[in-house]
Formats: C-alpha cells, structure tokens, sequence
C-alpha cells in the first residue's frame, strides 16, 4: 500500500507492507485524514514525543529515528475485523472513527506516533475494533474526519472553566483556535475576540464564531480584548504553539485571569514567573480530551449543531503530503488540508 512517512526530519512517499489485523483490530481503509499542526511540529521535533513519555513514566516504545506513519484525524471504513472482535460496535462496511489510540495488552499506543501502528497517512490502517465509532447521520468523511482537532478545542475550553459573564481572548486562528473559537461559541460566551496575522484565518475566526477578530501588526490582541470586553474578566487561550507566547500572555494578562495553552509548543521556552506570582495568574495547559468528549463532538457534528465545513481548504492524495506539509507553512495559503488516498497529488482546492 502507499504511505507518507516520516522519516528523520522529512516526509518520503513509498509503498509499504500492507497491516494486518490481529486480536481485538479492525483494518480499515483510510478516507479522510486532517493534517495537524502538532504533525508538522513532530516531523522535526519528534525526540520531544520520548522527553513527555519519559517523564509521564510510559514504557518508551517509539524511535524517532526509525520510520513512522503520521495521521491521527481521520475517518475510515471497515474492510476487516481480526480475531477476538466478537461484540465490537462496529461492523464491515462502517464508517468510522476513533481517539487515535490502540489498545495493547494493558497500556496504549498512540496512532501516528507508533513505528508499529501507522496513521492515516496511509491507504490502510489499524484499530482497536472497540474504540471505532460508527458514522451517523450519513456524516461524509471529511467532516467526520474533524473530530479529532475540534474534540482538543472543545477539551481546552471545558478545562478552563469558562462561564457565562467571562468573554475569551484566544491567541492563533490556526485549526486549533478556531476549535476553540467553535466550542466557546456553542457553550454562549461572548464577547470572543481572536487573533491571528493571517487575513485567511481571521476570516476563517469569524466564520467559527469570534465576535472581533484582529491582526496583532495593527492592534495588540490585549488591547483588541480591552476595546471590546472592557472590565469584563477574560480567559486567554493560548493557540499559536511557538516559544514566547506563554511569556507574552502572561506579561498582557489582567490581574487573576487564566491562561489556557493548547499550542502544541515542542521546543524549550522561557518566562518569567515574577509576572504570574504578582498578578497570581492561573496557566492550564490541557492536552488531548476523554472518550465522552470525543464522543459528543462527533454527534455535534453530525447532527449540524457544530459546522466544520468552513475550516475544510484542501485535499489531496498520499503522493502530496510532502507538498501539503510545505503549503501549510503559508497561514494564508491552507488552513486544513485532508488527505484522501484516492486524491490527486496537487492539492485541490475545497
């Protein structure tokens, strides 16, 4: 089968051995899959993936240095179900989803970041059989496909705490923070000022739901939030992911505000905690999310309550992941791109 892989800091497209579903696996065929932001900041900074397992404790299984499939937003069909799947939710044929984890004797392997499981970069994948979910609604795959990224936001803004009479300031419109932007939206905060650089993405905020959206090369985000909000309390979320930012919210941060980081940062940074102890401010970095949340995003989506649609700017086949990695450096070129093996190597558009 063809992959886009992984390899010691650049991505090569080749054919691979097929997968083979053993105990308690489900093969399915990949049909949609988002190129995440944290993908990208992988490729050249995986090592970073067996300093937080190291210090979580986990046994460490992944090589960096050794080839690996990356792909974790995805949607995919059922084509097999291995041994030992007898009462799995799911059967041949199904649409599905999963959290991307595999289930392995008594512990987890993260799909897309595993040399043995491959993501969905991919014709072909593995899965654990008992943690698909079937498709409903007749969801089509692309959309099925943002569960994944939309479940982090939603995740980040149920972690903060946020309430009806705070108003949210959040930092990158990148998929990330326009997650963000969705749930804060469909939980009724308001006012949502968001910023970004990019004219596409500011755009792409206000489609999401942001109530002012602002380019930091004309207005400070903080002075955007102060216009608008005023002496509301503000919960800063934190979406960009690169060194300096945790620093430079805290510095614009109001006094006993929190500052939520979902940035997928994989570099060392630096700030001073002076700033937080003086003005006792509370950082919550968040990561991933539960199967309930998971779970709900999916019916959100499904049932039209949550229109991932807009966030949707490109597809392309396994052969243009390469390209596609190198356009989404352009935050005015792409915001998500799908690959679907079936696609054509330039990206098409959507």
């Amino acid at each position: 089968m063809r992959a886009a892989i992984a390899r010691r800091g650049r991505m090569v497209v080749e054919d691979v051995p097929e997968p083979t579903p053993g105990p308690g696996d489900a093969l399915v065929e990949v049909k949609a899959c988002g190129i995440c932001g944290s993908d990208l900041h992988t490729l050249h900074h995986a090592d970073s993936l067996l300093t937080v397992a190291e210090l979580g404790g986990a046994e460490v299984t992944f090589d960096p240095e050794a080839d690996f499939v990356m792909g974790h937003e995805y949607a995919a069909e059922v084509v097999e179900l291995g041994p030992e799947t007898d009462g799995a939710p799911v059967a041949v044929g199904d649409l599905v989803v999963s959290m991307p984890f595999a289930l392995v004797g008594a512990g987890i392997e993260p799909i897309g970041f595993s040399n043995t499981y491959n993501g969905a970069y991919a014709d072909r994948m593995r899965l654990t059989a008992g943690m698909c979910l079937k498709v409903p609604n007749g969801l089509d795959a692309r959309r099925a496909a943002l569960t994944e990224p939309m479940t982090v936001g939603l995740h980040a803004v149920n972690k903060s705490g946020i309430k009806q009479g705070e108003g949210a300031l959040v930092l990158g419109c990148g998929p990330v923070g326009l997650a963000v932007i969705a749930a804060l939206k469909s939980k009724g905060i308001e006012p949502i000022v968001a910023a970004d650089f990019s004219d596409r993405r500011r755009a792409m905020a206000t489609a999401m739901g942001a109530h002012e959206v602002v380019t930091p090369t004309t207005e400070a985000a903080i002075d955007a939030w102060k216009r608008v909000g005023g002496q509301m309390p503000v919960v800063l979320f934190e979406a960009i992911g690169v060194p300096g930012i945790i620093d430079q919210a805290m510095r614009d941060a109001p006094p006993l505000s929190r500052i939520v980081i979902v940035g997928v940062c994989m570099e060392t940074d630096h700030m001073l905690p002076l700033v937080g102890i003086v003005k006792e401010l509370n950082l919550q970095f968040t990561f991933y999310y539960d199967p309930i949340e998971f779970g709900d995003t999916l019916r959100h989506i499904a049932e039209g309550e949550l229109d991932v649609t807009p966030m949707i700017t490109g597809v392309v086949g396994i052969d243009g992941v390469p390209g596609a990695f190198d356009a989404l450096a352009n935050p005015d070129a792409q915001v998500k791109i799908l690959v679907e093996p079936g696609a054509a190597a330039d990206i098409t558009a959507v």
